[in-house]
């Protein structure tokens, strides 16, 4: 499985992407955008085991972005459960030195296209850091539309902040 735009592909994880992976993972500028459960510093270690434990979901909910070939991301889709279990929670970060550059809202949109066609998702939605104007306009860029915010939903970095909340939803 894999989905692909010009230079820009989603693919499954593979064993070999664990030394990108700890490599731009392991900066404080995309782990201060992400959930505490992200590790930092992040590791070869942590690569390893989460390639694997990636690789056991069925259907797959995280995907590798390449660009040119190569590993520079990775963006997901977690299932919500009970009575939210048609919607899913987008998440993706990219390595730093590929931000501005277009690839994270083309994956985004890949994205949403393997869900429409391999998931009974009804709505795929994303959760961004009020800080995070980058990742706002990713998601404007690939499709979603801005709900609202959640006030002092986020707690990061010993403060709160709100939290924008975009989604799309599966056409007719």
């Amino acid at each position: 499985m894999q989905y692909c735009d010009d230079d820009i592909l989603i693919r499954p994880l593979q064993e070999s992407d664990a030394l990108s992976l700890a490599t731009l993972a392991n900066n404080e500028n995309v782990s201060k955008n992400l959930r505490d459960y992200f590790p930092s510093p992040y590791t070869l270690e942590d690569a390893e085991s989460f390639i694997p434990f990636t690789l056991s979901k069925s259907p797959l909910e995280n995907f590798a972005i390449c660009w040119k070939g190569n590993f520079v991301g990775i963006c997901g889709v977690h299932p919500h459960d009970d009575i939210h279990k048609y919607t899913g929670e987008m998440g993706y970060w990219i390595g730093e030195p590929f931000w501005g550059k277009g690839i994270t809202s083309t994956a985004i949109k890949l994205l949403v296209k393997y869900c429409w066609e391999h998931t009974s998702f009804e709505r795929l939605q994303a959760i961004t850091f009020e800080y995070n104007i980058g990742s706002m306009r990713v998601l404007e860029k690939a499709g979603m539309s801005k709900e609202g915010v959640l006030r002092k939903h986020v707690f990061k970095h010993g403060k709160f902040y709100d939290a924008p909340i975009y989604s799309i939803i599966r056409p007719v």
